[in-house]
C-alpha cells in the first residue's frame, strides 16, 4: 500500500503541474495569439505596453495563480505521505485541486485577457478551446470525488472483512 501512495502522489503533482502550465500557456501565449489572429506574440505585447496596460504586471499575475496549485500540490502530497494517508484519500485531495483549479483558470483570463480585449477592441472571453479543456478537467475531477471515495471504502471495508475472517 505504502508503493501505491507514493504513485498516487507522484502522479497527482504531475497532474496539477500539467493543469498549471496549460493555464499559464493558454492565458499568456495561446490566447492573445487566438484574439489577434496574425500578430506575433511580441507585437501583441509591445502594443499593449504602449497603450499603457502593464503587461508584466500581467504576467506575473498568471504565473504566481498558476504556481500557487503546484506549491499546494507538493504540500499535499508530502503531507499525506508523511501521514500515511491512505492512497484514495490521497488521490481525492488531488482531484479537489484539479476540480478548484476552475477558479484561478477564470481569475487568471481577466489578467492578460483583459488587457488584450481593451487594447485591441476585442470580446473579453476565452478564443481557443484550451480554457474549456482546463473547465471541463475540473468538471471530471469533482465528479471523481465521491466516486473514488466510496469505492476506495468499500474496498478498504471489504480488505477489513476478510482480515477479520482469516484471524
Amino acid at each position: 500500500m505504502g508503493r501505491t501512495r507514493i504513485v498516487v502522489a507522484g502522479v497527482g503533482v504531475l497532474a496539477v503541474i500539467a493543469y498549471a502550465a496549460l493555464l499559464a500557456v493558454q492565458e499568456l501565449v495561446l490566447d492573445p495569439l487566438a484574439a489577434v489572429p496574425g500578430t506575433p506574440l511580441a507585437t501583441i505585447y509591445a502594443h499593449l505596453d504602449g497603450q499603457g496596460f502593464d503587461v508584466r504586471s500581467d504576467v506575473v499575475g498568471v504565473v504566481v495563480i498558476a504556481s500557487i496549485g503546484v506549491v499546494l500540490a507538493i504540500v499535499v502530497a508530502v503531507v499525506t505521505l508523511w501521514r500515511r494517508v491512505e492512497a484514495h484519500f490521497v488521490a481525492a485531495w488531488f482531484l479537489g485541486i484539479l476540480a478548484a483549479g476552475a477558479v484561478p483558470a477564470f481569475a487568471a483570463g481577466f489578467q492578460l485577457g483583459m488587457d488584450v480585449a481593451d487594447g485591441y477592441g476585442i470580446g473579453g472571453e476565452d478564443h481557443t478551446i484550451w480554457a474549456g479543456v482546463l473547465y471541463v478537467t475540473s468538471v471530471i475531477a469533482l465528479v471523481a470525488i465521491p466516486v473514488l471515495l466510496v469505492v476506495g471504502e468499500r474496498r478498504r471495508a471489504r480488505h477489513a472483512t476478510s482480515a477479520t475472517l482469516v484471524a
